[in-house]
């Protein structure tokens, strides 16, 4: 059974950087693609960026391009580096795992999901 653990959240300044990362045992991320998602506070899950199984990205989100930068390594780990962040990128910040394939298809593709981990942005 894959399982997920997002680790790295935690309160920072606008304007402050983060990583997160999503470790994953269980099976390997290696021919999978990876996502990462947020929720805030009354509003619907936001897809914001997708690793393939070989390494290109794809954006969900126009309001986290130029800032945030997904990648992977071989320790079965996925990051999300979050700069220049604002107030509004507070939310629960979740990975997720498309099993059906290496690409990355639409937010609504994933099967495995993480508990997520909380981001909180202010002064």
């Amino acid at each position: 059974q894959l399982q997920l653990v997002e680790s790295g959240g935690g309160l920072v300044q606008p304007g402050g950087s983060l990583r997160l990362s999503c470790a994953a045992s269980g099976r390997t991320l290696d021919y999978y693609a990876i996502g990462w998602f947020r929720q805030a506070p009354g509003k619907e899950r936001e897809g914001l960026l997708c690793i393939s199984s070989r390494g290109s990205s794809t954006n969900y989100a126009d309001s986290v391009k130029g800032r945030f930068t997904i990648s992977r390594d071989n320790t079965n780990t996925v990051y999300l580096q979050m700069n220049s962040l604002k107030p509004e990128d507070t939310a629960v910040y979740y990975c997720a795992v498309d099993v059906d394939g290496g690409g990355c298809s639409g937010p609504g593709a994933y099967d495995y999901w993480g508990q997520g981990t909380q981001v909180t942005v202010s002064s």
